[in-house]
């Protein structure tokens, strides 16, 4: 399963989130031994995430 990695690689900090690709840093060391559902768990979240992200850029 492709990373959602977009080499976007900063952590905001106040969420903990990477502004690139909206996961966490335990979830990015993560991925690569996660197993597929652990994978589809986290990339169900980053939808949300990202968008959190978006409307807090704006302000």
């Amino acid at each position: 399963m492709k990373s959602p990695c977009n080499d976007i690689c900063t952590i905001d900090r106040p969420s903990g989130l990477c502004v690139g690709c909206g996961r966490s840093l335990s979830e990015i060391g993560e991925w690569g031994s996660a197993s597929p559902g652990r994978k589809r768990e986290i990339l169900s979240l980053l939808p949300e995430r990202m968008e959190q992200l978006a409307v807090k850029s704006k302000r």
